[in-house]
């Protein structure tokens, strides 16, 4: 489709803006009239010009080209333009934030048979735990479990539901008799996960006769790394706590033993979320259509 040049000075006001409502303002115009151009300049180049949520605006890989363009002459504006319109290829640079412990995503055959697929795409991914709009931050997509994800985006299963887990190991059980009870907990070396230091360490959560509760248990040691908490437990230093995937090979194997399994819940598991998905880049289709498959 034939690039409309009338609409270029809609893009480029919510590309400086980065919120429609501003762009509109600056414009003289109202917000439906700038929503109702972006949305026709991105059908007739087939792609995604910019990531909206209801609070941010953030320009897509093929938007900063375009944005980019604007400084060019009106030709090579144009050859842009038709690049981004010819150009369904999954290609470019993905930028993904991952909690760090959605394990089924992190554990390496997932990203890494990805990333053998399709070779013309580079993949960046941010491991973190702070708690951020992924459009506002200028990522593509995230992971994270589904009961923290906002409601405006768009998300896609990894993962079944999950349940978390309570492990020490037989070292460590061999001088402190197995908690059989969560209120036990309070007698016990705790190893426990906080996101940054200055979040308060995670509650424990449980559930008993249907009715949830938590603990919040007095850990020895403290720590933002999943990993270090896994070995700490494997060496000895106590009772640690989090998402059963994170222990299953140990517990398996018979270096970590599972405690108070009758008191903990299942609830929705990860999921890959995303803002839109009319024109979506192919780069984050072929994510997605990875994803599924290997469910």
């Amino acid at each position: 489709m034939k690039l409309d040049m009338n609409l270029l000075p809609l893009f480029l006001a919510v590309a400086e803006e980065k919120n429609f409502r501003a762009a509109a303002d600056r414009l003289g115009v109202t917000r439906s009239a700038v929503s109702q151009g972006i949305r026709r300049l991105e059908d007739s180049c087939g792609a995604a010009l910019v990531a909206r949520t209801t609070r941010f605006v953030h320009l897509t890989e093929v938007g900063e080209r375009l944005l980019n363009a604007l400084a060019r002459p009106v030709s090579e504006i144009a050859d842009a333009f038709d690049f981004a319109a010819a150009d369904s290829a999954p290609r470019g640079h993905l930028r993904i934030a991952v909690t760090s412990i959605a394990e089924a995503f992190l554990s390496g055959p997932l990203i890494a048979s990805f990333a053998s697929a399709h070779p013309h795409i580079t993949v960046d991914i941010t491991v973190t735990d702070e708690e951020f709009d992924i459009v506002s931050g200028g990522y593509d997509a995230g992971v994270r479990l589904g009961e923290v994800i906002e409601k405006d985006m768009i998300a896609v299963a990894i993962t079944g539901n999950q349940c978390e887990a309570a492990v020490a190991s037989p070292a460590y059980l061999a001088t402190h008799p197995a908690p059989l009870h969560p209120r036990d907990l309070v007698r016990h070396r705790c190893i426990n996960w906080r996101p940054a230091p200055n979040i308060a360490p995670h509650r424990w959560e449980f559930e008993e006769a249907g009715v949830p509760f938590d603990i919040a248990v007095q850990p020895h040691i403290t720590t933002n790394d999943l990993r270090l908490m896994l070995r700490l437990a494997l060496s000895g230093a106590g009772i640690t706590f989090a998402v059963r995937d994170t222990f299953s090979p140990h517990i398996e194997s018979g270096e970590l033993v599972a405690l108070l399994e009758p008191y903990l819940p299942r609830f929705p598991g990860f999921f890959l979320y995303f803002p839109q998905r009319r024109n979506m880049a192919p780069k984050l289709r072929a994510l997605i259509d990875h994803v599924r498959a290997q469910r």
